[in-house]
């Protein structure tokens, strides 16, 4: 139950006039936190937006007015991090009355009233299908002084349409689709986002234009299954005229999408990434397993031969392409046979990083309940020798990196050790990450803006450009750069022109597009 908020004190003493004006209490400010995959980040943002329309602030700090938990719920270890966090959060409502806490996403439109009975200090629970909600039910519970819970069973609302509070002026996700006709028996997405439902083309492109208009050079296309956008009204070929129209956007410079599905990706799809100069030569392309058998039992509607096939078909048609992917180790039944077959694909496949991930049982999936779960030392050693294997193999790729030229789209984050280095970083055409230095007496870039040098080192997950001269050093300022440096002004930490990237402090910092640099999961 949540905590009734006090009446703002007025301020003045006893003997102060009654014709007094009430002193305006401050707006409320709010936080959110995301778990999870692009959807979910790509949702907190609407979330951002909706609270924003409603009068609540960003915190500048630790502590925040209404702090919403957007969830994932694909990982255990995801219900973990909620009820961790919510649980440390718990001290600091009971210190702070009006404080309010809400969880939505897919751990909520799993759990639902559990959540309650877990964490009975939160306020509002909300699905993935009624974002918008999220305003009004924190309305109704400080009113109420109650937990609200809502779950609706399919969209209200196509989320798109919502306000948005973007995590960049230079970067956007752009949704096309919601939701996954695919029944793979590892996954619970469907179960938590419903059939897929596609937006009209026209809807994207004018959603593409406006974040251009706003200063944008780059967004990713985002779907569960992005490469069969269109089944809903019936256009197999949908997408790939969706990537050319994106190539006819003035001041669009770099296209992306994730993440699409092996079965249904076709070669209408590897032609308009050939021939739209703004579509990036990347791809993400989720493998899972390299066994026919455990694909099988997966029920993912491809074999390996015709994975590998996509690959080659791709790699003639946009020879430095960098494609990443997703793995499953240790789905039940998986042999050593089983494995090896996936180290066998991996190595063919020569994928710049892949995201490597232990099997994890998820309660509510056919795979939950087939026989033969392996015991956890069994996947923790397969899964050591899969991100060694990847590991060198990204290594290896990267080496082959060392002496090209690479366009480099600088963004907001830097590296660890950037104070040390003092190296900024960014993205290049390909998303490989890179560190770069400016040589002495050249001007440095904005966020946004875009840097040509040449790699002079690599490692596994990232690259190093250290132009030894300031003719090795190209700058191009942009429309992006721009948005930033008024992004700054807006929020009071505006660099002066020519100063370098600052930053407001306000965010944690997401970096968009795909991939980001693998986790290591035990």
């Amino acid at each position: 139950m949540s905590l009734t908020i006090p009446s703002p004190a007025s301020g003045t003493s006893p003997s102060a006039s009654i014709d007094a004006a009430p002193e305006a209490a401050p707006p409320r400010t709010y936080q959110v936190r995301t778990f999870g995959c692009q959807m979910n980040v790509h949702d907190s943002e609407r979330m951002a937006g909706m609270l924003e329309g409603a009068g609540y602030v960003p915190a500048s700090g630790d502590h925040a007015d209404v702090v919403v938990f957007n969830t994932c719920a694909v990982r255990e270890n995801a219900d973990n991090k909620l009820y961790g966090n919510l649980g440390m959060l718990a001290p600091v409502k009971a210190a702070n009355p009006g404080m309010q806490i809400a969880v939505g996403g897919c751990l909520a439109q799993k759990d639902r009233e559990t959540i309650l009975k877990k964490a009975p200090w939160v306020d509002a629970v909300f699905g993935t299908h009624n974002v918008g909600a999220l305003p009004a039910l924190l309305d109704r519970a400080r009113h109420n002084n109650e937990a609200q819970l809502e779950i609706l069973e399919s969209l209200d609302v196509f989320p798109s349409t919502l306000p948005t509070k973007r995590d960049s002026v230079y970067s956007g996700w752009v949704s096309i689709s919601v939701g996954c006709n695919n029944t793979c028996t590892f996954c619970i997405v469907p179960a938590l986002r419903g059939k897929e439902k596609d937006r009209r083309p026209g809807d994207i492109l004018a959603e593409i234009q406006a974040l251009v208009d706003d200063g944008a050079i780059e967004v990713t296309l985002l779907g569960q299954n992005v490469n069969s956008y269109g089944v809903e009204f019936g256009d197999r070929q949908a997408f790939s005229k969706l990537l050319r129209a994106c190539g006819e956007i003035e001041g669009l410079e770099r296209v992306r999408f994730t993440s699409p599905h092996p079965a249904a990706f076709t070669d209408d799809v590897i032609d308009a990434m050939a021939e739209t100069p703004n579509v990036m030569p990347q791809l993400h392309m989720p493998l899972q397993s390299g066994s026919d058998k455990v694909l099988k039992d997966m029920k993912r509607s491809y074999r390996s031969t015709k994975f590998l096939g996509i690959l080659d078909k791709v790699r003639e048609r946009i020879p430095h392409a960098a494609i990443s992917t997703d793995i499953i180790v240790g789905f039940p039944g998986e042999t050593e046979e089983d494995f090896q077959a996936t180290l066998d694909v991996v190595e063919k496949s020569r994928f710049a990083t892949a995201f490597t991930f232990q099997y994890s049982k998820r309660p509510g999936t056919p795979a939950a309940d087939l026989p033969d779960q392996l015991p956890k030392a069994v996947v923790q050693e397969r899964f050591e020798r899969l991100t060694a294997l990847q590991d060198r193999i990204a290594a290896e790729e990267n080496a082959r990196q060392l002496g090209r030229r690479v366009e480099v789209m600088v963004t907001a984050q830097s590296g660890r050790k950037a104070e040390e280095t003092h190296r900024l970083s960014g993205r290049s055409q390909d998303q490989r990450l890179v560190h770069f230095s400016v040589p002495e007496g050249s001007e440095k870039p904005r966020p946004g803006d875009l840097v040509t040098v040449t790699i002079t080192e690599a490692a596994a997950f990232h690259l190093v450009a250290d132009p030894a001269t300031a003719a090795d050093y190209t700058l191009r300022r942009s429309r992006a750069g721009d948005a930033w440096d008024r992004s700054q002004a807006d929020s009071c930490g505006a660099p002066l022109p020519g100063s370098g990237s600052g930053t407001n402090g306000s965010k944690g910092g997401v970096s968009l597009g795909m991939p980001a640099l693998p986790v290591r999961r035990s």
